[in-house]
């Protein structure tokens, strides 16, 4: 999707307020947008104190229901503008929103505080969500503080559509914006006046969010995580979200405008215009051979940007949106329609769906309890499946369904450990198949099934899996940070993962080494392995077969041509002897320095303001 048209030149040309500087923090929707900031704080905290006389309770409770009736068509007005723009598995999420306006512990909560404690509605209000809001973030579960986040959008909604307005009024920006806020949500995305959201800035949110799964579909660039955000960052700031890199930079000085705004003109990604970049021989080593790329999708908008930059294909889909947009389980029909625009819309002859992938964090009623005492050691993944046959049995037959011929469709079995796992999800497939045959499905071939290595068990018992799987995917992110027992969200344990260690090398070797000698096809993805540090050591490694997000073949392809083969299987055997990561800095500075040359070489020649 294309960037929203910024405001007027004099908008955007705000005058610096401060000396520049940068905040770092996580990327939620990759791409680059320039423009001037508009604070976002909470209408609760503004919320008018006072009691009401007994004879104005009436006109209270008034007030509320036509403000929730505003509010319902206010979002019946939000899913219709965002139909054509957004796929409509997302345009669900605001059914929400709708629901919290009829929930009927929200509404007798308000009502009770008008009746016995004659507070005015604001108040009310305010009240009702903050003790919501107080009570999800004492749980440690992040789909429950999401959903608080949604209450509390709600919440706002309905101050701002009360008639007459006893809240002080939000300052409106006076066109495009970015917006600042203290965490990413919905109501604060879209504005009455219309003027468009650039991008999006916060210190916090969660990569599921409902938020943010509309901020991906929209295209709009976001970046949460930025700590000290609503301190350091004015309304009018002229800021820079670099959300391929997750940076905002603050009033940044006018060299490095003009430079981004160069970019930005460029591409929305901060790069050239990559439709249709990628052919065949587009990915390859600096020794000339070639490296076959296809496409790591979690949404439709990512598919339909892989096909159109020419990548080969989708080579893992990640199925977890559908689980997370809504608290029931998605329907068999739900599934079917979603799965079969995903085959639609990919290019090439294959495309691989990986299985439900989630622990109890998520908070996913019908799959978990309640959050285990370490989730990411817990019923994750083929594990949570196996213990809840039925959701196993209902995806593997949604895929059985969209299968057709001239297509080979497989099924990626996440947070593997061993063998026996493999052979439980093979029989659910078998079983799946035969009702459908039964039935008088037409089914294509018989399914290829196999393994995610991302668990040191299955990496040390691999050649065992291999016995039984017909492919395999290496997450390097997910087994680096296990191998390690580095949390990859942890900022300050990030450079754990992002840099090569002897240890994770020695495993990603022997996997890659076993794939081989039983013929059995592997592919590598995971963003660390990206890394100009860490690409030419898997290259040396033998890994020829990377699935990447569209947004990341562009890096790829930058970082393969800097990478030649032979060094790198030197480089790889002195690595694998060696004790730490600290005794092999010399060859990681020597790949870091051959890519920055390569990036060098490639820039154009600097315009007369950058001299």
């Amino acid at each position: 999707m294309t960037e929203p048209t910024p405001a007027p030149e004099t908008a955007l040309e705000a005058p610096q307020r401060s000396e520049p500087f940068e905040l770092r923090g996580t990327a939620i929707t990759p791409g680059l947008s320039l423009g001037v900031v508009h604070r976002k704080d909470y209408d609760l905290e503004r919320a008018h104190q006072r009691r009401v006389p007994l004879d104005e309770i009436e006109r209270e409770l008034n007030r509320f229901h036509a403000s929730l009736q505003a509010s319902k068509r206010q979002l019946d007005e939000l899913k219709d503008s965002l139909r054509g723009r957004v796929p409509p598995e997302h345009i669900q999420v605001l059914d929400t929103h709708n629901a919290y306006l009829r929930d009927s512990v929200f509404l007798s909560d308000v009502e009770n505080l008008i009746l016995n404690e004659q507070m005015c509605l604001e108040a009310a209000i305010a009240k009702v969500i903050s003790d919501f809001d107080r009570i999800f973030r004492l749980v440690e579960n992040e789909l429950l503080r999401e959903r608080a986040v949604d209450l509390r959008d709600v919440g706002i909604r309905v101050l701002r559509n009360l008639e007459p307005a006893e809240i002080e009024p939000p300052v409106e920006p006076a066109g495009d914006y970015v917006l600042v806020a203290r965490e990413l949500s919905i109501v604060d995305m879209f504005q009455p006046s219309g003027a468009e959201v650039l991008g999006i800035a916060t210190e916090e949110g969660g990569l599921t969010s409902h938020a943010a799964i509309l901020a991906r579909s929209m295209g709009i660039p976001t970046v949460t995580g930025l700590e000290g955000l609503r301190e350091r960052v004015q309304e009018g700031d002229f800021v820079i979200v670099d959300a391929t890199e997750g940076v905002l930079r603050v009033n940044p000085d006018e060299v490095v405008r003009a430079q981004y705004r160069e970019a930005r003109a460029r591409g929305d990604a901060g790069g050239p215009d990559l439709s249709g970049a990628f052919g065949p021989e587009a990915f390859c080593t600096a020794d000339g051979a070639r490296i076959s790329v296809q496409a790591s999708c979690g949404n439709l908008p990512e598919v339909e940007q892989a096909g159109a930059m020419g990548l080969e294909g989708v080579g893992l889909y990640r199925t977890e949106l559908l689980y997370l947009i809504d608290r029931e389980e998605p329907s068999l029909d739900s599934l079917v329609a979603h799965y079969s625009a995903v085959l639609e819309e990919s290019r090439g002859d294959e495309l691989s769906f990986r299985l439900l992938d989630v622990d109890s964090s998520f908070g996913i009623g019908y799959l978990h309890e309640g959050r285990e005492p370490n989730p990411a050691l817990g019923r994750a993944g083929v594990r949570a499946l196996i213990a809840h046959g039925s959701v196993l049995r209902r995806q593997l037959e949604a895929i059985g369904r969209v299968a057709v011929e001239g297509r080979r469709v497989r099924v990626a079995v996440p947070f593997v450990t061993d063998v026996s796992e493999l052979r439980r999800v093979k029989e659910a497939l078998f079983d799946v198949r035969a009702e459908l045959m039964r039935a008088g499905h037409r089914l294509t071939s018989e399914l290829e099934l196999g393994a995610v290595i991302q668990t040191p068990a299955a990496a040390l018992g691999v050649e065992g899996l291999l016995e039984e799987a017909d492919f395999l995917f290496l997450s390097y992110d997910a087994l680096a940070c296990s191998i390690l027992a580095a949390d990859r969200e942890n900022h300050g344990l990030e450079s754990l993962v992002s840099t090569p260690h002897p240890t994770v090398m020695r495993v990603l070797r022997d996997v890659v080494a076993a794939a081989s000698r039983a013929g059995k096809p592997l592919r590598l993805f995971g963003p660390a392995a990206l890394r100009p540090e860490v690409l030419p050591l898997i290259v040396g490694a033998g890994v020829d077969r990377f699935c990447v997000p569209p947004i990341a073949a562009a890096d790829l392809q930058r970082g393969l041509a800097a990478v030649d083969r032979g060094l790198a299987q030197r480089d790889l055997e002195r690595v694998l002897v060696a004790a730490c990561r600290e005794d092999i800095l010399p060859i990681v500075d020597r790949h870091l320095r051959r890519y920055d040359e390569l990036v060098e070489s490639e820039e154009d020649t600097p315009s007369e303001l950058e001299t």
